[in-house]
């Protein structure tokens, strides 16, 4: 018990270097600087450390931290491919693997949030004996490292989904480490070991929410749903209560990527209208009032010819 406690200890300063590490590469990407000597990564070190010593707590805080910087470097990747021009077969470019990263993220979140459960309900029924010192002082510099990369981080653009699920590991990580200093501290004043499992159930909670959030809101793009709060039969009638509309159909409203909505439609106009006024007066107010950059509209004079045989979805009409 002592040696796992020794080793746990060593483990903890490489393991606080690590995340502070990390924020400095992902803070950097975003330009904020945050300046850290950049040293080789004490994530393998850990690994070595916790295999030589035998250690499972050692390598339960390397497994988790290995997910976390993958988590970071996916999305780091992500943002680099988002960002290439489109070409070829891909005539959205690649915007949609910053929601693949945040699946992945939202996904590895639930895992490790099971994980937990797992963990935390099995040391409710046998509860180890923890060192309830060295937990808070460790646990209460990580709080420190911790919100200095919350802080950084939360200033970047957080409308993607691959960015939010960036900063939602590291929220996670500072809850956690939160969570585990005031068990840290209730072990320390009341030898109570069941503490650290509560804490651990209490973060696994966390994870779970955020995890859901990723993965719900990834699926609705892929699924290609409208944006959440962005409703369709709204935007139906504001369309055609422009003037000289008479009919709007095939209303298709989806996100490229998060933050970036583009809309179809099939607009029918009176006989006497000019369709390219109206189709840029539609555009101003889908952009003005709906924030649409991204509008394909195809607008015919109403009466003229059959121009859908099925339309898809419903019908607005002007009143």
């Amino acid at each position: 018990q002592q040696r796992e406690t020794y080793d746990r200890g060593n483990g903890a300063a490489i393991l606080l270097y690590d995340v502070a590490r990390r924020t400095v590469l992902l803070t950097r990407q975003f330009r904020y600087p945050v300046y850290v000597n950049d040293h080789p990564d004490g994530m393998f070190v850990e690994v070595a450390a916790g295999l030589i010593a035998n250690s499972l707590a050692l390598l339960t805080d390397a497994a988790h931290m290995l997910t976390d910087a993958a988590a970071i470097v996916l999305a780091l990747v992500a943002i680099k491919l988002a960002a290439k021009p489109a070409k070829g077969g891909y005539t959205w470019g690649l915007k949609r693997v910053e929601i693949l990263s945040a699946q992945a993220n939202g996904i590895t979140l639930l895992l490790l949030a099971a994980f937990f459960v797992y963990e935390g309900i099995s040391r409710l029924i046998t509860p180890p004996d923890v060192d309830g010192r060295l937990v808070f002082f460790t646990a209460l510099a990580g709080c420190v490292v911790n919100l200095a990369a919350t802080w950084c981080i939360r200033r970047a653009n957080r409308t993607s989904l691959n960015v939010e699920g960036a900063y939602q590991h590291i929220l996670n990580d500072l809850y956690a480490f939160i969570a585990t200093a005031i068990a840290g501290a209730v072990i320390w004043a009341t030898g109570w070991g069941r503490a650290d499992a509560i804490a651990a159930l209490v973060v696994a909670a966390l994870m779970l929410k955020a995890g859901w959030g990723l993965v719900k809101a990834s699926g609705r793009i892929f699924l290609e749903a409208a944006p959440e709060g962005l409703d369709p039969a709204e935007v139906g009638r504001d369309v055609a209560a422009v003037p000289s509309v008479t009919e709007v159909h095939d209303l298709h409203i989806w996100e490229i990527t998060s933050g970036q909505p583009a809309l179809s439609a099939h607009v029918l106009v009176d006989a006497a209208a000019d369709c390219h006024a109206v189709r840029s007066k539609i555009s101003g107010m889908l952009h003005d009032e709906y924030g649409i950059e991204h509008a394909t509209l195809q607008v015919d004079h109403d009466g003229a010819e059959d121009h859908c045989d099925e339309p898809h979805g419903e019908a607005y009409r002007s009143e």
